[in-house]
């Protein structure tokens, strides 16, 4: 067994090899894809005039089924569609990611976060928006949607289908990697070290059985994902709202006990974002930190959440793109900024100290309520399982869409997705999740130059959209 884990080891990290010079690439320092994330952001904003800000109250109304009709063409309602695309983004990138964002980049990091993750939503707006207008409704009703369908069908309408094509199949393959990676095994091994962070270490009575922990998890994922999104939907709109309310009231409890040291930790975001610590990299560094994290946080602009959001009961694109504007500001704005606060609070955060990711979090928690890490390991769990399981299903549509939408194909993909959990919990693999993390970010360059081409697509439908509902 572990010489088998040792051989997949080192596979990923011969592939990570070969794909970080081109994938992490820089101009000037800044990451390339850094520089494509940012850029589509801030054109989309503008382009858009601002359609973060002037739909934000509109997407509050869609998401409270103001204007659902149950006789639309779909799976799910939009609220499950956003708890969805919740699942697969709140959990590690909130808990942990903010945490290595602080260790790595100070508190000014946060300030950085924030910044990308409100412009971000306008990326996110056209993405889903795009994920819903070009989506394929199957034979048996199920919906098939996402960039490898726009980026194939859209820029076929625009004349360059083999191009086209190509960045479709290429996204495909990205986020199938990404999903077997950061979606899937990440999650499982992340989950089982906080459990046995939470109870005692080495000491802990379930030290050493990964493998175990990866098997319940597996079964678990693989009774639901046989539901499809249905399934999926069912179980994100109950796990999301409940694990987020006890993490950020938790995470308000201990800002509001130490209230008198919060306009010094907002300070400290603001003055280190553009003065930063010594050994923080300058304002570049804490610049690039901050872009980062907030990336793995929202995946505004990689493309995942058009594939939950093109399952939609709408028949009418543009509702679905307003209902995404609010995944970016509740997952990055909102809940990175309270465990941010926690963190530079609870005096957690020490720039000499080793301590980062989850224990970090944990930690900062622990200060003021002792046996939170326990309750903190229960939402990282079922933060997880609830990722596992959205990413589950992101990766089969994109191997559907690879080999067709066949019942052996999908449960081929689900026997072998749940293998990988086990897999993931049972073990060390360090190029896995570099591996998976140059996947993630593969993902966003065919799907942001496919953004860059349909945009306009959108523009006067947006223009008739505000006619009748803005």
């Amino acid at each position: 067994m572990q010489s088998m884990l040792n051989q997949i080891n080192d596979s990923f990290g011969i592939l990570v090899a070969y794909l970080a010079p081109v994938l992490f690439a820089d101009i000037a320092g800044i990451p390339l894809i850094v520089l494509t994330l940012l850029a589509g952001a801030l054109i989309f904003t503008l382009y858009f005039n601002f359609i973060n800000i002037r739909g934000f109250r509109h997407a509050i109304d869609i998401i409270k089924g103001k204007y659902d009709n149950p006789n639309d063409i779909g799976q799910i309602s939009h609220f499950q569609a956003l708890t969805s695309a919740l699942s697969a983004t709140i959990g590690l990138g909130n808990i942990a990611g903010v945490a290595v964002a602080v260790s790595l980049g100070g508190p000014g990091a946060v300030f950085w976060m924030v910044f990308i993750a409100f412009f971000s939503m306008s990326a996110k707006f056209v993405s889903c928006t795009l994920g819903q207008l070009y989506r394929k409704v199957n034979d048996d009703g199920s919906v098939s949607g996402g960039p490898m369908y726009y980026l194939d069908y859209g820029l076929k309408e625009k004349g360059f289908g083999t191009f086209g094509k190509i960045l479709g199949s290429m996204y495909a393959v990205f986020i199938i990697g990404g999903a077997f990676g950061g979606g899937n095994m990440f999650q499982a091994n992340q989950s089982f070290k906080q459990l046995i962070t939470a109870t005692g270490g080495e000491t802990s009575i379930f030290y050493g059985y990964g493998w175990l922990f990866g098997l319940f998890l597996a079964v678990t994922v693989g009774i639901v994902i046989i539901g499809g999104i249905k399934g999926i939907a069912r179980v994100t709109e109950k796990v999301v709202p409940l694990m987020g309310g006890i993490y950020s009231l938790a995470a308000l409890v201990i800002i509001f006990v130490n209230y008198d040291m919060l306009p010094s930790a907002i300070e400290s975001i603001f003055a280190t974002a553009f003065t930063p610590e010594a050994g923080m990299g300058g304002v570049l560094g804490v610049l690039i930190v901050g872009f980062q994290r907030a990336t793995f946080s929202n995946e505004a602009g990689i493309g995942s959440a058009p594939i939950a959001y093109s399952a939609v009961k709408s028949n009418d694109h543009m509702s679905v793109g307003f209902v995404s504007l609010f995944e970016p500001f509740f997952d990055t704005v909102i809940i990175c900024t309270m465990t941010a606060l926690v963190i530079i609070i609870s005096g957690a955060y020490d720039p000499s100290s080793t301590i980062s990711g989850v224990e970090l979090t944990s930690e900062a928690f622990k200060k003021d309520i002792s046996w939170f890490p326990y309750i903190l390991s229960l939402a990282v769990i079922l933060f997880a399982f609830s990722t596992i399981i959205t990413w589950s299903y992101y990766g089969m549509k994109a191997w559907t869409y690879l080999v067709g939408n066949n019942v052996f194909a999908e449960n081929f993909y689900k026997v072998i997705f749940c293998i990988f959990i086990v897999i993931g919990a049972a073990s060390e693999l360090d190029s896995v999740i570099h591996f998976s993390d140059a996947m993630i970010f593969a993902m966003a360059f065919p799907n942001v130059i496919g953004m860059y081409f349909l945009a306009s697509e959108l523009k006067n439908d947006l223009n008739k959209y505000k006619k009748n509902f803005l």
